[in-house]
Formats: C-alpha cells, sequence, structure tokens
C-alpha cells in the first residue's frame, strides 16, 4: 500500500513516539532501518529479511519488536484503524504460536510432521482483537493417535513436553524481551489437569461439566495453531455446549454478576478520571464486550449470525436483528473504538500490561502521544463515551438483592451491626470473594452459594473469638479450593457448623490449612459424635477396613487417608470446640494411629504376598516406641517405629517371586513405611521414623527377633534402653506381640549391659538442649524443666531402679510415684505439659503466646481459671521438673 499521501502524520506521529513512549523510542534505537523510513515518511512492509538459521524464539522476538514498531506508528499517524491494528497483532500471534508449537516438535521427533497438537486460542486472541500488551489464552489439546512420540514415549508425557516448551520458546526474555506473555488458565480445572488435554477428554468436561462462564469464554474461541484441523473438529464437537436454542435468561445473571464482582474487586478503578480502569471501570471495555456476550449467548443458539467473536461485530449484528438498538449499538461501537485505541497509548509507553489511565504527568505524556493538548483534552474525550456505556450496561441489571448488600457504604452498616469491630477489611474481603477473586469462587453456582451462605457465616465470622484472623483464613481456604459450593451449601445448611469453623479459624492454623488442602473433612463435623471420643482400636480398624471390598491397593491406601484424616480433624477440633480433655485427644491420636498401621499393613502384606508369596513360620512385627509407644500423640507427631520379624532368617518366601526372609522383610517393611507415610490424592498420613531400629540408621531396616534380642541384651547404648522403656507393640499376632514384649521386660528389669545411666542420661540432654533449643517461650517440651525433661528423669529412674515400667508415660510416673521413687508433683507436671502440648501443636505451633481470645482456649483446655494461671502454673512445674532432674543427676541449677 502507498502511505505517501499520509507522509506528514507518519512523520508527526515518530516524533511523538520518540518524545513521549520510552518504549517506542527504544524500538527506534533498535530498527535503524525502519526508523529511518518512518522518519522520512513511509510506512513500508516489513521485508522478510531475517536469518532463518537464527533460534527460533530470538527470530520471533526480532519479528516482534519490528511489527510492534510498525503497527504502533501506523495506529498513532491514523494510517491504521482499530480492526487494522488487531488484526496485526493477532496474525502475529497466531504465526509465533503456531511456529512455536511446529519448532516444539520438530526438536523432539526430527521430520515428524506437525499433527496432533492443536492451540484453541480465546479472548481477544480468538475474536482477533489483540492490543500490545496482550496475554494469549490458549487451551492447548492433542489427539493421542496422531501426535508425534519417541519410541516408547506416553502421548500425555510427549504433549505436556512440547506444550511446555512452546511456553518456554513464547516467555523467555532476554536481551531482544519477549515474544508473548501465555496463560494456559483458562483450561479445565487448571489447577488439577496437565496443560495440554487430550481431546476427548476436553469434550467430554466442556459437554458434561463446563461452567457459564467458560460458555462465554467460547464465544470467541478459534482454531488458532497447530493442527489446525484437530481444533476445528474440537470446536464443532463442542459447538452445541456453547450455543444453545433455548433461550439462556440465567447467562444475564451469570455475566452481569461476573462485571458486578469486577466492579466490586477493582472499586478504585471504577471512578472516571486519573487512574480510571478502561478496561475493568464501569462504563469501560468490559462492559461492552460482556453487553455483547449476554444477547450473543440469549440469542446465538438460534441465529448463527450473531455468533461473531470479535466485539464491534456482535453488536453490529445485534442491532441489525433487532435484539439490541442501533443507538445502543452505535454508542457501544463507538466508546469500545475509542477506549481500545486510548488503551493502547497506554501500553505503548512503557510496553506493560496496563489498562489504567496513569496519573499526574503520566497521563499527560498519554495525552500528547495521542496528539491531544493534555490530560484535561483526553479526559473530556473519554467522559461521554464511559458515561453512555455505564448507562446502557446499567440497564441489564435486574435489581435482584443478595443476602448481603453490594454497596459498600451499607455493606460497612450490615458488617458493623453483625459484629465487626472493625468492617473495612471483612467488607474488603467479601468483596474480593463476589469478584470471584480465586477460582472456587468463578462459577454462578458457587456465586449463588456465597450469597446464600453470607447471612449465616458472617455473623459467625463476626462472633469468632478472633474475626479478622478467621476471615483471613477462610480467605487462605477459599483460594486454595477447587470448589467452595459443597462447603458453602454445608454451612448454609448447618448454622452450627458454621460458628464451629468460625472458632477454628481464629484459632487453629494448624485445622485451617489441613481444611484448604481437603474442605471434604468439614462434612465429618456434622455428626455429634465426631466432638466424642474415639472408639477402641478394633472398632476403628473395622471403620477403616469398611468399604474396601472391591478397591485396589491403592484404593485402600486412600480409603484409609481419608477416613484418618477426618478423625484426626475431629479430635482437633474437640480441642478448639472445648469438648475432651487434651489427654484424652492424644489418646485418641494415638488409637487412629494404630488402627492405621494396622490396616494399612494388612493390605500391604496381602499386596507383597501376591508377587513374593510368604515366608513360612514367619512373620512381621511392628514395636512403637516414643509417644506413638506410650500411646499419647500430638496433631503433629512422628511415628517412631521399628520392623522386626520372627522365625529363620534363612528361610525364603514361597511365591512365584521368592525372596529370602531378610531381603523380604526389608522390601516388605519400605512398602509399609511407603503406605503409611507417602501423600495421594487423599492426602498425607504419617511421617514415619525409623532410627531407633538397632544400630540406627547405618542397621539395616528390619532384622530378626533373636537379633533385636540380642543386640539390646548385649549392645545397646543407655539412650536405646531409655527409648525402650516407651515401646509398645502395635503389629503382628498375638503370640508374637507377647514374645517381643517378653524379650522388651527382660531387658529393661536387668539382662543388659551395665551403664553409666545417670551420667549417659546427663550428656545426651546437654547434647540436645544444644541442638535443638526451644521453639519459643511456650514450648512444653523442649524447654528446660518441660515434657523432655521430664520424660529423661522418668527413664533415669525406671532404669536405675529397674521399675515403673508401662510405655505410657503418665502410668509410668503414677507407679514410680506410688513407690515412693518420684515426687507426687510429677504426675501433675506430666499432666500440664502434656496438656500444653497436645493443644499448642493445633493452636500456637510457633509456641509464642498468641491472642487474648486463643489465650482463653489454652486456660480451658489445661483446666486453669486464666492466661496468668497458665504463665504461672507452666512456671511452677518447670521449676519443679528441673529441680527433680538436678536432684536426680547432680547438677547445679543455673
Amino acid at each position: 500500500m502507498d502511505y505517501a499521501h499520509r507522509a506528514s502524520d507518519i512523520i508527526a506521529a515518530t516524533q511523538r513516539a520518540r518524545r513521549w513512549s520510552p518504549f517506542l523510542a527504544m524500538l527506534l534505537d533498535r530498527e535503524p532501518v525502519l526508523a529511518t523510513q518512518l522518519a522520512e515518511g513511509r510506512l513500508d512492509p516489513i521485508p522478510a529479511s531475517l536469518d532463518l538459521d537464527m533460534p527460533v524464539a530470538r527470530r520471533l522476538r526480532l519479528e516482534r519488536r519490528a511489527l510492534a514498531l510498525r503497527v504502533a506508528i501506523g495506529d498513532l499517524a491514523g494510517v491504521f484503524d482499530l480492526s487494522a491494528v488487531t488484526q496485526r497483532l493477532t496474525g502475529f500471534a497466531d504465526h509465533a504460536l503456531d511456529t512455536a508449537i511446529r519448532t516444539a516438535i520438530e526438536e523432539r521427533t526430527p521430520g515428524a510432521e506437525a499433527r496432533g497438537f492443536a492451540a484453541i486460542a480465546l479472548g481477544k486472541q480468538g475474536s482477533g482483537e489483540l492490543n500490545y500488551s496482550s496475554d494469549i489464552d490458549p487451551i492447548l489439546i492433542y489427539d493421542p493417535d496422531t501426535l508425534p512420540l519417541r519410541p516408547r514415549e506416553e502421548p500425555e508425557a510427549a504433549a505436556v513436553r512440547i506444550g511446555k516448551r512452546v511456553v518456554e520458546l513464547l516467555q523467555a526474555r532476554d536481551g531482544d524481551g519477549y515474544v508473548l506473555r501465555v496463560d494456559l488458565r483458562l483450561r479445565p480445572s487448571p489447577e488439577i489437569t496437565p496443560i495440554a488435554l487430550p481431546i476427548d477428554a476436553a469434550i467430554s468436561y466442556y459437554e458434561a461439566q463446563a461452567l457459564p462462564w467458560e460458555r462465554a469464554a467460547f464465544i470467541r474461541a478459534r482454531a488458532a495453531a497447530g493442527d489446525i484441523a484437530l481444533g476445528r473438529q474440537f470446536l464443532d464437537t463442542v459447538r452445541p455446549f456453547v450455543w444453545r436454542r433455548a433461550l439462556d435468561f440465567g447467562a444475564i445473571g451469570e455475566i452481569r454478576g461476573i462485571s458486578r464482582r469486577i466492579r466490586d474487586h477493582h472499586a478504585q478503578g471504577q471512578a472516571f478520571g486519573p487512574g480510571y480502569d478502561l478496561k475493568r471501570g464501569r462504563g469501560g471495555i468490559r462492559e461492552a464486550e460482556f453487553f455483547a456476550q449476554i444477547h450473543q449467548l440469549i440469542h446465538g443458539g438460534r441465529d448463527p449470525l450473531l455468533r461473531a467473536p470479535a466485539t464491534r461485530v456482535a453488536l453490529a449484528r445485534l442491532a441489525e436483528a433487532g435484539w439490541i438498538g442501533g443507538d445502543e449499538a452505535r454508542a457501544l461501537i463507538d466508546s469500545y473504538t475509542l477506549l481500545r485505541t486510548i488503551e493502547h497509548r497506554v501500553q505503548m509507553i512503557d510496553d506493560r500490561q496496563t489498562h489504567a489511565l496513569p496519573t499526574g504527568d503520566a497521563l499527560e505524556r498519554v495525552a500528547w502521544l495521542h496528539g491531544l493538548d493534555g490530560s484535561a483534552a483526553l479526559l473530556a474525550l473519554l467522559a461521554p463515551h464511559v458515561a453512555a456505556t455505564g448507562r446502557i450496561y446499567d440497564a441489564l441489571d435486574d435489581g435482584a438483592a443478595s443476602g448481603l448488600s453490594h454497596d459498600p457504604t451499607r455493606l460497612d452498616a450490615e458488617l458493623a451491626e453483625a459484629g465487626f469491630a472493625e468492617p473495612e477489611p471483612a467488607r474488603q474481603r467479601i468483596a474480593a470473594w463476589r469478584a470471584g477473586a480465586y477460582p472456587a469462587l468463578r462459577s454462578s453456582a458457587a456465586q449463588a452459594a456465597l450469597e446464600a451462605v453470607l447471612p449465616t457465616l458472617v455473623p459467625a465470622l463476626a462472633a469468632a473469638p478472633e474475626p479478622q484472623a478467621a476471615m483471613l483464613r477462610l480467605d487462605s481456604m477459599l483460594e486454595r479450593l477447587p470448589s467452595a459450593i459443597n462447603v458453602f451449601r454445608l454451612l448454609e445448611a448447618r448454622p452450627a457448623l458454621a460458628t464451629l469453623l468460625a472458632a477454628i479459624l481464629s484459632h487453629a492454623p494448624t485445622l485451617a490449612e489441613e481444611l484448604a488442602r481437603r474442605p471434604a473433612l468439614l462434612d465429618g463435623l456434622i455428626d455429634a459424635t465426631a466432638l466424642a471420643p474415639v472408639a477402641a482400636v478394633d472398632a476403628l480398624i473395622d471403620r477403616m477396613r469398611a468399604g474396601e471390598a472391591g478397591l485396589d491397593y491403592q484404593g485402600r491406601l486412600d480409603h484409609v487417608r481419608r477416613v484418618v484424616g477426618e478423625l484426626r480433624f475431629a479430635l482437633g477440633a474437640q480441642i478448639v470446640a472445648g469438648t475432651s480433655d487434651p489427654l484424652d485427644v492424644a489418646a485418641g491420636y494415638a488409637r487412629v494411629a494404630e488402627a492405621a498401621i494396622a490396616v494399612l499393613a494388612e493390605a500391604t502384606i496381602r499386596s507383597f504376598a501376591d508377587v513374593h508369596g510368604q515366608v513360612p513360620g514367619s512373620e512381621l512385627v511392628i514395636l512403637a516406641l516414643g509417644r506413638m509407644g506410650g500411646a499419647m500423640l500430638t496433631h503433629a507427631s512422628d511415628l517412631d517405629l521399628v520392623y522386626l520379624f520372627t522365625g529363620d532368617f534363612t528361610a525364603e518366601s514361597d511365591g512365584a517371586k521368592p525372596l529370602g526372609a531378610t531381603l523380604y522383610y526389608n522390601r516388605l517393611a519400605q512398602r509399609v513405611t511407603a503406605a503409611l507415610s507417602v501423600a495421594t490424592a487423599a492426602g498425607p498420613l504419617y511421617q514415619i521414623d525409623t532410627r531407633l531400629r538397632p544400630s540406627g540408621a547405618q542397621g539395616p531396616l528390619v532384622v530378626t527377633l533373636d537379633s533385636f534380642a540380642r543386640y539390646q541384651h548385649e549392645e545397646a547404648w543407655t539412650w536405646e534402653h531409655m527409648a525402650l522403656t516407651r515401646a509398645r507393640p502395635v503389629f503382628g499376632s498375638a503370640p508374637a506381640r507377647a514374645a517381643l514384649s517378653a524379650v522388651i521386660a527382660d531387658v529393661l528389669t536387668g539382662a543388659r549391659t551395665e551403664r553409666d545411666v545417670v551420667g549417659d542420661a546427663t550428656r545426651m540432654r546437654a547434647d540436645m538442649a544444644a541442638h535443638k533449643p526451644a521453639k519459643g517461650p511456650l514450648d512444653a517440651k523442649l524447654l528446660p524443666g518441660g515434657l523432655v525433661d521430664l520424660e529423661f528423669a522418668t527413664h533415669v529412674v525406671q532404669l536405675v531402679e529397674r521399675s515403673g515400667f508401662d510405655a505410657n508415660l503418665g502410668r509410668a510416673i503414677a507407679q514410680l510415684v506410688a513407690e515412693g521413687r518420684m515426687p507426687a508433683t510429677m504426675l501433675a507436671a506430666h499432666d500440664i505439659l502434656t496438656r500444653l502440648l497436645v493443644t499448642l501443636r493445633l493452636v500456637a505451633p510457633d509456641a509464642a503466646p498468641p491472642g487474648p481470645p486463643t489465650q482463653a482456649l489454652i486456660a480451658r483446655a489445661l483446666g486453669l481459671h486464666d492466661w496468668p494461671a497458665v504463665l504461672a502454673g507452666l512456671a511452677e512445674v518447670r521449676q519443679q521438673v528441673t529441680a527433680f532432674w538436678h536432684e536426680l543427676t547432680g547438677e547445679q541449677d543455673g
């Protein structure tokens, strides 16, 4: 095209660009040939002179740079109208995306045809309306049957690697800038799905599960790159999902609600003037787009002519068909054209992805770049168009009211009335939820559920001990949920549960974190028995086995994890609700763990035996030590386990793949550990610590019962005998457990090498204090005079006196007190320290003093009147334990 007649405009535009746009000035310096042409008033086509042998990513960056400069000057000069600008930018994005796909495939499978992998463009790329700094929002799909693969490569792995390489080629930055920003989050369930989807799975999702906003997104969908035929096949198949023949007036509420939430979320950009958000503000670009899309969704199912992806084309066709007024269409088209043009000016300044008018001198530069006298002229130019779009769009609002006002002023008053002393932070948080701040909140169903539950949830949060903390933790939970609908519906149906949830969120960050990962845990609190002590081990085993019929090994693992997660969460909730003594909760944690060990070990043994058979006359035995041995766990306790086996170590298993007994049980024990510790889709379970086995981490994972007995009799050190005082068999047949218990009793009561128990214990405690200091001022475990000192003192007395052996520390202390070997104050010290430890693991895991409401909870859990009584009681028992420890060891205070 000959642009000679616009030479003066091109020269003037180039001068404005160099003066007012740092980004365009930089491009002019880096593109001297093009800069010379522009300075002479020429806008010649870009020659195809780039070296095709240079790396693809660099070539695309250079192409983008030259295109951006040429299009920007043509835009500023009025040579290119908005359609020409956006079409050129979109055409380059299609070219770059297609080149990246073909390059990624060629790099992995040289010479293969670029088939079986396609990019579906959504958003402004899909409609051919990209701006200077737009992301592209593709959905990547592939056909497992035609995608080029390397030898023995799975299609899913290949597709993901291709997708990652495509993103890398386009997004990676260097001195030449970048090609395009790529956002893949518009694919189905982006938090859990791979970045490239098999076509059949994608079709199934959009036909059966997709949300209303995804329908709106597909108005602008287009097969843009890669295997175009595959992309078109996909779009043809899902077209009925987008364009429904029945009138869909629900779409008005869906998209209107999105816009309203955007207004709430971007409140600072709503008022027209400096800082106004051209895209999201009232009367802005998004509202013109949504106005068109609402009417397209309603009427496009019956009139294919209305399915135009470009906003201005859609508005014109809607007017021609009589669905909107001609004056409305012209006003929206004019407004959209101007606002998009000024949006481009804003982005030209620094190549930033921004949509807001700047303020101060920066706004002056935007105006001057556009060729106006200043910011006042720019605002005057925009104002009537913004007002017209806002009026037209507001007419769509059906005026429906929700449980709480959307008006910020009224909402503040409502929140204050509900009990929020500081309503402003709560209002901002609710506005963000209504704006769909997180994926779990963006569907119409989620928003409807939110509005339904707010009248229940807000008073519960306001009445919480720590309202702002509860609100923040609920926000963190919502941020991580894949869907919030079930949680909201449950709370709406069970108002009392909302009160308990608010208390958990106020007091217990540990439980709040678990709830964010697994919201289904809340379901377990519906039944009132959830706040009662957990059942005996046998009953828990039956519950964990229930429903496992027909499940494979992995299914059994997941089932047990779900049950354990619910039980542990409920036990923690009992402390928050004040329905159980922390000592009883600690015992409950241990019963749950013992049942889990039994069920998972049995399942693992069966699975292992399917391949390797069994070792005749032999079995696995599991010994628990530490807190698990003492049957008193906290919410965060590891499980200290030792694996043993009975029978002849020279025997061999009788399966299809036989193994010698030692190798057999070592491999089996590894699988049991994995079953107990490796996280699955149902969540994590326990951390397993096997370092207390004979010879520690340097020894084999599993030894025979005879080897264990010999080691304990002849080689074990004092610290190992101290650990043995809290040993308890938790898995194995009754005879095997009895045999192991007899070995432990024999060793502890005297059949062991003589050691300097007091001296060894003193040195060990000093080393521990040096290498593992207390976490904070409330660390009931590691502070001087805390539980570790009490445990050491108890074990010293047990080993020296050869008495008081009970794996449960509390019962052992009680027996030693009854025998006159420990002062009676040690039993009360044990109870206070243990209650404090169990409670703090939930409500103050950093062992730092919490806020006053949580201080009251801790006092209640310890059976004390108030927080000063807690501090005084802790100081007193620490002093008593320290005095007794010094009495035992001969150490001096201080």
